[in-house]
């Protein structure tokens, strides 16, 4: 143990500089972690949703729908047959949207992958199961689907929860819940009060 930690150690000239490094690092993760709210995705709130602004369509879409008044969105988007499951899942489709997103990748109109749509049926048949067992889509899943056994859903419900258009500008005046600023409040009122003070000086100097 002792040999393996003697070889991940740097020289020893190297340890200031590492260090440095270090803190560096921590600190812009840190600072990641805060600008991109990443501690909200631990939870079930559909405002996270909408921390990417190309959700609100589908935020809008969910809230004025029946669905908006018993779900959230993980209720039908993420697993449910276990914890662990159901984080992984989110951390996979989460670190999938990031990346998109960044890219600036987005298509214009967004549609459900494979993965996204194997849990949201197991997850209808989860919450209506004594509805949909009269019409025999119990045992419905997208496998069978794809050998034309049975139908999903929503292939006749198509309209719950967000309605025949999901694209980008299908909203533009929804209303949503605002992102906050980054910006630390002793950081923001520090700004304005040199704004203030910048504005009174030169209205002097006129």
């Amino acid at each position: 143990m002792i040999k393996i930690l003697n070889y991940l150690l740097p020289p020893r000239k190297w340890v200031p500089f590492v260090i440095v490094a270090v803190g560096v690092g921590t600190g812009l993760f840190a600072y990641l972690l805060y600008v991109s709210n990443a501690v909200s995705y631990l939870s079930d709130d559909p405002k996270t949703c909408v921390n990417c602004h190309v959700m609100t369509p589908f935020y809008a879409t969910w809230q004025h729908s029946s669905h908006g008044r018993v779900t959230t969105c993980n209720d039908c988007h993420v697993p449910h047959n276990n914890v662990f499951n159901k984080y992984f899942f989110k951390a996979k489709d989460g670190i999938y949207h990031a990346t998109v997103f960044t890219w600036r990748a987005e298509p214009q109109v967004i549609h459900i992958k494979e993965a996204g749509t194997d849990v949201v049926q197991k997850n209808c048949q989860r919450c209506h199961g004594d509805l949909n067992a009269n019409v025999k889509t119990t045992g419905v899943t997208l496998e069978s689907k794809s050998h034309g056994e049975g139908k999903l859903c929503w292939d006749c419900h198509r309209e719950v929860p967000h309605g025949k258009v999901n694209s980008l500008s299908s909203v533009p005046n929804a209303r949503v819940p605002l992102l906050q600023s980054p910006v630390p409040e002793w950081l923001q009122k520090q700004t304005d009060s040199t704004a203030t003070e910048k504005k009174k000086e030169t209205k002097q100097t006129k």
